[in-house]
């Protein structure tokens, strides 16, 4: 049988079934190989290091793992495995939950550590002494539960072994004394139940000449010590004022600071990293500010555009369009007030707003900008255009005025015209006057930060 490898994990054809929950698939691969390929296979491992059965364990295909485990031995079963596998696996292999590996880690330990609470009380129901057995390093299950923050695992261990309570570590610590973390809330809930116990000593001293007291002022947790200060726990201190031991003394200090700085970068990281999330927000918006300004700006180019292109066709006193009477001095299709001086202003000044804002609305089309800095560059030119194309475009509305209202009722057409002019230049004015402002002001800030660096 030649074996298949498939995907970036280099699975084999068992594996791929295996993680397809293809039990079909997997009977007939079994039972093509002989003996000897069948036990090559089935412990064959992918480049994560899994195999076929560690795969359809993690996925959780019950019927798959009850199917597969016939064909395996118990050193190929030691896996990790979700609550129904796990009982399929003690059922083939009672004696897998002694099961101990080079850390004299049990799988109730795994279990109790990562918070499985159904695993936790089937191994406790199937084998309660399972609790009693400590690690290398001298820690229980219980150790690992309390320092996880792990409430009901805490419950159920101590339900079956009370006297997990007064069990220390290889450095004298007892759950109590547990270093705090993220899930501070829930560690306050298994000290408050460890405190519970009629067999918690609340004055056990640790190597470190510390109480449960003392190591939780010491990492900063003061929820966790008005817990212990309620029900009588004390510093070492006041159990022993007069016991001093200066190497003692030398490495608390230490611990101490190496603690405090833990918890200063811990606190740096964590502000780093809402700084970050700040200006990738402020970042976002800014861009999101800039399109919406670009795509407002082609808007208005291109109503200014419709606008002085029809302005030049629908002038006042219409066109010469009688061929058979056309009046001295003028042309078929020529404006009947073209000789007009008013209206060569018109057509000068409309006529530079039409093309200055075709020429804003192709670029806005046809250019893309990728770089911020470099929409904001080109906005600050388009704007400035802009400016300038309202400026013709009323310059030729109120030129083309006088031609409107008459010789007799000139005065309208003045009146409009200082009053136009007046909103215009105050508006530009005080619009130039910021931009100028915002220069100083930037060219100045840029100065002292040359200076001080």
């Amino acid at each position: 049988m030649t074996k298949q490898l498939t995907g970036k994990r280099d699975d084999t054809a068992l594996h791929s079934a295996a993680r397809a929950g293809n039990i079909i698939a997997i009977r007939e691969i079994i039972d093509d190989a002989d003996e000897t390929e069948l036990m090559e296979i089935l412990s064959k491992e992918n480049s994560a290091g899994e195999t076929a059965l560690y795969v359809a364990a993690e996925y959780g295909y019950f019927e798959v793992v009850k199917e597969m485990i016939k064909y395996y031995d118990l050193s190929a079963a030691g896996i990790k495995a979700r609550n129904e596998v796990v009982k399929v696996l003690m059922e083939a292999h009672p004696e897998l939950s002694m099961t101990v590996d080079i850390a004299n880690t049990t799988a109730l330990h795994t279990a109790a550590t990562q918070g499985r609470i159904e695993v936790v009380n089937y191994f406790l129901e199937s084998e309660s002494n399972l609790a009693t057995i400590a690690r290398s390093n001298g820690k229980t299950a219980l150790h690992s539960a309390a320092r996880n923050g792990h409430v009901e695992v805490v419950k159920a261990l101590l339900s079956k072994e009370p006297r997990l309570s007064t069990r220390t570590d290889k450095k004298d610590r007892r759950r109590s004394h547990g270093r705090q973390g993220p899930k501070s809330r829930g560690r306050a809930q298994v000290v408050k139940m460890l405190l519970s116990q009629t067999e918690t000593d609340t004055r056990v001293v640790n190597r470190s000449n510390e109480t449960a007291l003392d190591a939780a002022e010491n990492m900063g947790h003061s929820e966790i010590a008005a817990i212990l200060q309620e029900h009588g726990v004390v510093s070492a201190r006041t159990i022993n004022p007069h016991s001093t031991n200066p190497a003692r003394e030398l490495k608390q200090t230490v611990s101490d600071i190496k603690h405090e700085v833990h918890n200063q970068l811990e606190h740096t990281r964590q502000t780093r990293k809402r700084v970050q999330g700040i200006a990738k927000r402020l970042n976002k918006m800014h861009a999101e500010g800039l399109n919406n300004a670009i795509n407002s700006t082609t808007v208005v180019a291109v109503l200014i555009a419709t606008v002085a292109f029809a302005a030049i066709f629908t002038v006042p006193g219409q066109y010469v369009d009688d061929a058979k009477n056309i009046p001295p001095g003028h042309s078929l299709g020529e404006a009947n007030i073209a000789s007009e001086v008013p209206f060569l202003i018109f057509f000068v000044f409309d006529s530079i707003a039409l093309f200055i804002s075709l020429a804003v609305v192709v670029v806005q089309t046809s250019v893309v900008v990728i770089e911020s800095k470099a929409k904001k560059q080109m906005m600050a030119i388009i704007n400035k255009l802009m400016w300038l194309a309202c400026v013709l475009v009323s310059v030729a509305y109120l030129a083309l005025s006088f031609v409107v209202v008459g010789h007799q009722e000139k005065w309208l057409a003045i009146g409009v015209t200082i009053i136009g002019t007046t909103i215009l230049a105050t508006t530009l004015g005080t619009m130039c006057y910021w931009v100028i402002m915002h220069r100083i002001e930037s060219n100045k800030r840029g100065y002292s930060d040359e200076f001080s660096g």
